[in-house]
């Protein structure tokens, strides 16, 4: 398996708790947090992007 190329997420800024996300050739999302980088989140385009919409329709916390 070739290595992944990381992008740190532009939301976390300099903040110490970073989300960086990586992709593969075949369509495959990984994602991780800084805090704990041997552990990897593998999704799909479709999926993430389906959890995302989920999130952002969600009502702002009070």
């Amino acid at each position: 398996m070739r290595e992944l190329t990381w992008q740190k997420s532009s939301y976390s800024a300099e903040a110490a708790n970073c989300v960086y996300v990586a992709t593969t050739p075949t369509g495959a999302v990984h994602l991780r947090e800084s805090d704990a980088p041997d552990r990897t989140l593998i999704t799909t385009r479709a999926r993430l992007g389906e959890l995302i919409r989920v999130l952002k329709a969600q009502p702002p916390a009070p």
